[in-house]
């Protein structure tokens, strides 16, 4: 997948929805929100900030989770820990990590001003909103070069999130929308993108991270151009429960997600443990070619 990706490719349409990659590989990256905020977030970080993939999708979560972590600290605590008393404090648990109320103050004081402009801009200018687009305007705003979408906007990569309203950014939206009514996300506009950036790849590559939505959503878009040609997998579920989550590629082969003569692979593990290793020994061993085929672009 990275040696393809290494291989250039003229770009030869004015129109970004058909506009074909500038590289040989299009690797889209996708993980659960669960990654930002356990830390595999350096990782992520590592490969947006040096242009190692192309596409990102990801949940709320893993939007809101990154750009929180910007403004307070998250604390390690532990999963036994009870969650009455952790309420009763003003702490929320996710797995043996805890975020105090406060943090999320903090994350709704930083993001009304912008919703407010959003809303501005796209009154005053025509500005056509969508989940993508909102995600690369709050990359730019947090200006923290800690957070996986400050480098996904200065990197140009994209960043999908069809369920963008399923978390606490969906409750600062609502919230505001009683305040200064009118925002509106597209969704049809950012589908339609996603999609083109399979459709019109040379050839692409899938690094999914986890399950549900994210891994359908990019799976769904590589169906556009009769699959992927290469694709990694990593999450513990298994096949068993019905689910796509756990699903092991070659399911995803008989829907034409991946090409009948890839040769994907499911790792069976706790991505929050192998990921690291997986950018060590891969991305980051072919760091300097990647760095140098990016900056020469």
């Amino acid at each position: 997948m990275i040696e393809k990706r290494l291989e250039p490719v003229q770009e030869e349409c004015e129109d970004s929805d058909s506009r074909q990659s500038a590289s040989g590989c299009t690797i889209f990256l996708g993980y659960t929100s669960n990654l930002i905020s356990s830390g595999v977030r350096e990782s992520i970080r590592y490969l947006t900030q040096h242009k190692m993939v192309d596409v990102i999708v990801t949940a709320a979560g893993g939007i809101e989770e990154d750009l929180i972590k910007c403004l307070a600290p998250t604390f390690l605590g532990e999963f036994s820990l009870k969650g009455m008393e952790l309420r009763q404090q003003g702490i929320n648990r996710m797995g043996n990590l805890l975020v105090p109320n406060e943090n999320y103050c903090k994350f709704e004081d930083w993001l009304m001003p912008i919703l407010d402009q959003m809303v501005l801009e796209q009154k005053t200018e025509g500005t056509h909103w969508t989940p993508s687009k909102m995600i690369h305007r709050l990359g730019k705003e947090i200006n923290n070069p800690d957070s996986v979408y400050y480098w996904a906007y200065k990197s140009d990569i994209p960043v999908f999130s069809p369920a963008l309203t399923d978390g606490s950014l969906g409750d600062m939206i609502y919230f505001h929308s009683y305040k200064n009514p009118g925002l509106v996300l597209d969704i049809v506009e950012d589908i339609r993108r996603l999609n083109s950036k399979a459709v019109f790849a040379k050839s692409t590559g899938m690094i999914i991270l986890g399950g549900g939505l994210v891994k359908h959503h990019i799976a769904n878009a590589n169906l556009m151009r009769n699959g992927a040609d290469f694709a990694v997998f990593v999450n513990t579920g298994q096949e068993f429960d019905g689910s796509d989550s756990g699903a092991r590629p070659d399911e995803a082969i008989s829907w034409g997600k991946i090409r009948m003569d890839a040769s994907p692979v499911k790792v069976y593990a706790d991505a929050s443990l192998v990921f690291p290793l997986l950018v060590a020994e891969t991305f980051a061993h072919n760091a300097s070619r990647l760095i140098q085929e990016k900056e020469s672009d």
